[in-house]
């Protein structure tokens, strides 16, 4: 069986791909990974084969410009004060009006186009040479679902986050129905139509949502969706990494993580934490016997003021090496921190809402005792004595470890990667 992966050029959207990738390599089958040029390395660095598709040019500065063409027509039409884009985890059909949901709609296109139309070209030209037999292609990277549709090949997609995209989609195509017909506007349905045409093809949902969609997040934590699904437990890759000396050991005081992912040093405006709420954090943090470690860009360690005693600064620590030590883990709601903590039984602290999902992942997380959530909407919420607040709770009420412990139990019992393999036989083999 050939499996052809589709990414956009973003290191965690492939990460969490790499486990299942290995999986159908171990049972014999081919495998590569298409992804713009950015990404090779990454890829090449996993293991596995990659196939280059489209320009240089950085995906990042690409849906930046998007997004700032979009905003800048919505301004326009609304003025700079206006309350037209909500939380795509917004789920109350009062809230759900027309203008909000086609401008949502309008948002994401953008986004989809800035993150795939450079790909789609040398995409399908390779699809349809290399003739894949499955094509599964990362939540965001729709490039992936024009290819197989031209090439006429089964394909499903991949997602961590939960599908709170999808049950937006659904509110709009709900809400589409109800207006008059010259007011229908689709801005994905007409991007993914567009491409589909051009290579002999019709648009249908299924460019949306793929055939179906292999899911990591936590089985009692997804959405309902009408889409056919496969579980996936999650197996932790966090690229190449060394494990350092001080991680090789049981810490001599209770270990708690703070991480914040790419988003400090990438895009500074979408962080959980600035670095003046950072360094409050750290301060709060001092006279708590704990060793915090606390990963921080090198150039981003050196604007902090003050560092205590208690804590240990690093750039980067392979999430499976330093969680299973640790009593707490605080961090922005990435999937990788939020999964890895459930897999070890760890209590967590997910500040902030830099993860598209969180207005949904957040209170369930608190549902399920686990841990807990800052949500940030106020400045005074992300000071250095909350978060020490609720890290103190963490560590010292022992039903959150409780809670955790039995989440990770659950995780655990999802069908592996090597399980899931079979179940993509069978797709095949229909």
């Amino acid at each position: 069986m050939r499996v052809l992966f589709v990414v956009f050029p973003w290191r965690t959207h492939l990460q969490h791909m790499v486990p299942l990738a290995w999986a159908l390599q171990a049972a014999g089958h081919e495998v590569r990974v298409a992804s713009g040029p950015e990404l090779t390395d990454a890829v090449t660095a996993s293991g596995l084969p990659a196939v280059p598709v489209g320009p240089e040019e950085p995906v990042f500065e690409k849906v930046e410009r998007e997004q700032g063409e979009v905003y800048h027509k919505l301004v326009e039409a609304h003025g700079e004060q206006n309350d037209i884009l909500i939380d795509v985890c917004e789920d109350r059909e009062e809230v759900l009006t027309w203008e909000r949901l086609r401008w949502g709609s309008r948002f994401l296109a953008a986004t989809s186009r800035a993150s795939n139309d450079a790909m789609v070209e040398e995409l399908v030209e390779y699809c349809r040479w290399w003739q894949p037999d499955l094509v599964l292609w990362d939540w965001l990277s729709h490039a992936g679902a024009i290819a197989a549709t031209a090439a006429n090949v089964p394909h499903g997609r991949m997602r961590t986050e939960l599908a709170v995209e999808d049950r937006a989609r659904r509110h709009f195509l709900r809400v589409r129905q109800e207006q008059e017909p010259k007011e229908r506007e689709d801005p994905l349905g007409d991007w993914l139509g567009q491409w589909a045409h051009k290579f002999g093809g019709e648009f249908s949902e299924e460019m949306v949502t793929g055939q179906f969609t292999i899911e990591q997040m936590l089985g009692s934590m997804r959405l309902k969706s009408p889409s056919p699904h496969l579980a996936l437990r999650y197996v932790p890759y966090n690229g190449p990494s060394v494990i350092p000396h001080w991680a090789r050991r049981a810490p001599d005081k209770r270990r708690v993580l703070a991480t914040y992912g790419l988003s400090l040093a990438t895009d500074p405006a979408t962080a959980a934490l600035s670095l003046e709420q950072m360094q409050g954090m750290l301060d709060a943090l001092a006279d708590v016997d704990i060793e915090l470690v606390v990963t921080l860009p090198e150039q981003l360690q050196r604007e902090l003021e003050r560092v205590p005693g208690n804590t240990r600064l690093v750039e980067f620590v392979p999430l499976h090496a330093v969680v299973p030590s640790c009593s707490a883990v605080i961090h922005h709601g990435g999937v990788p921190g939020f999964l890895e903590s459930i897999a070890h039984g760890v209590p967590q602290l997910v500040i902030g809402r830099a993860m598209t999902d969180i207005g949904e992942r957040g209170p369930r997380l608190e549902r399920s005792g686990a841990g807990l959530w800052i949500r940030g909407d106020a400045p005074e919420e992300l000071e250095g004595a909350r978060v020490r607040e609720q890290v103190v709770r963490l560590l010292e009420e022992p039903s959150f470890g409780q809670a955790a412990a039995r989440l990770g139990q659950e995780l655990a019992a999802q069908p592996s990667p090597a399980e899931v393999v079979r179940e993509l036989e069978r797709i095949v083999n229909r």
